[in-house]
C-alpha cells in the first residue's frame, strides 16, 4: 500500500514537472514568435528602402510591388552621390552633430550635478520648470528662435546650427536620474581629502557615468544627425545644408526620384547604424540605470 501511494505521488510529481517544463518551452515559443514578428515589422521597412535603392525606375511604382529587384542596379548609389555635394553635406552633418553632442554633453553634466547633489534655493521649483519646458512643441519655438538668429546675424552660418542646441533639458533630466544612483559618501569621502565640486564630478562621477554619457550623446548625435526643418529655415547656400536637406534634392515639382532617394537615405543611415552597433551596450545600460526603462 505505501508502495503504491509512493508510486503515485512520484507519479503526480513527474507529470507536474513536465507540465510545467510544457507550459514554460510554450510560453517561451510564443514569446519568441511575438519578438519575431515584431523584428520582422521593425525591418521591412528599410528593407524595402533597400530594396527599391537597387531597383530600376520602371520598377519602383510597378503594381504589385516587387520586394526583389529584377537587376540590381548598384549604380545607383553612385548616381545618387554625384547629383548633389554630399560630400559636403557628410562633413556639415558630422561637424554640427559632433560639436552639438560634445556641447550638450558639458552643459548637461554640469547641469544635472548641480540637480542632483548640491542644494541651493529654489531647486525643485527650478527643476519643476526645466521638465515642464518638455511639453512645449518645438514648433512654437520657431519663431521666436529664428528672429533671434536673424538679430544675431548668423543666418547661414555654423553658429545658427549649433549654438541654439548646446542645452538640453531632457540631456540634463537623464544626467541628473543617472547621478542621483551615484552614493552621496563618496562626495564626503572626497570632500574630507580637500576634493573641489568641480574636481569631484570630472575625476568620479563622470568616469562612473559612462553608460548616460554615452546614451546621452547617441540621443543627441541622431537628433541633430536628423534635424531638417531648423536647418532648412536658416540656411540659404548649398554649402550650408546637411544631409537630411539634402535628401530633398530628389524631390522636384515634376516629381520624386525614388530609387535615388532610397540610395541616398540608406548610405545617410549608415553612420547611425555604426554608432548604435558600437555603443548599444552602453546605451541600454545608460537608460536601465538612468530610470526610464519601462
Amino acid at each position: 500500500m505505501k508502495e503504491t501511494l509512493a508510486n503515485r505521488e512520484s507519479q503526480l510529481e513527474v507529470n507536474s514537472t513536465l507540465t510545467y517544463k510544457f507550459k514554460e518551452r510554450f510560453s517561451r515559443a510564443v514569446l519568441y514568435v511575438v519578438l519575431t514578428l515584431g523584428a520582422l515589422l521593425v525591418l521591412m521597412p528599410f528593407f524595402w528602402m533597400i530594396s527599391t535603392s537597387l531597383k530600376m525606375p520602371s520598377e519602383v511604382a510597378s503594381m504589385p510591388p516587387r520586394w526583389i529587384p529584377s537587376v540590381f542596379m548598384w549604380e545607383n548609389y553612385s548616381e545618387a552621390w554625384n547629383m548633389a555635394p554630399f560630400a559636403k553635406y557628410f562633413f556639415n552633418s558630422c561637424y554640427v552633430a559632433i560639436t552639438c553632442t560634445i556641447l550638450e554633453l558639458i552643459t548637461s553634466a554640469l547641469a544635472a550635478y548641480a540637480f542632483a547633489k548640491m542644494e541651493f534655493f529654489g531647486k525643485k521649483v527650478i527643476f519643476m520648470v526645466f521638465l515642464g519646458t518638455m511639453m512645449i512643441p518645438g514648433e512654437v519655438m520657431l519663431i521666436p528662435n529664428f528672429m533671434t538668429i536673424i538679430q544675431l546675424k548668423w543666418i547661414d552660418s555654423y553658429k545658427a546650427l549649433i549654438v541654439p542646441w548646446m542645452v538640453s533639458v531632457f540631456g540634463i533630466f537623464l544626467m541628473r536620474q543617472f547621478f542621483m544612483t551615484i552614493p552621496n559618501e563618496l562626495h564626503d569621502a572626497a570632500k574630507i581629502d580637500g576634493c573641489s565640486r568641480f574636481r569631484f564630478l570630472w575625476q568620479i562621477v563622470i568616469p562612473l557615468s559612462k553608460p548616460v554619457l554615452v546614451t546621452a550623446a547617441l540621443f543627441k548625435f541622431v537628433g541633430s544627425w536628423n534635424s531638417f526643418l531648423w536647418v532648412l529655415i536658416v540656411t540659404n547656400s548649398p554649402g550650408m545644408r546637411t544631409v537630411p536637406v539634402g535628401l530633398s534634392f530628389f524631390s522636384t515639382d515634376v516629381g520624386t526620384d525614388y530609387h535615388l532617394l532610397m540610395a541616398a537615405s540608406t548610405f545617410a543611415l549608415l553612420p547611425l547604424l555604426i554608432l548604435f552597433f558600437f555603443l548599444q551596450k552602453q546605451f541600454i545600460q545608460g537608460i536601465s540605470r538612468s530610470g526610464l526603462k519601462g
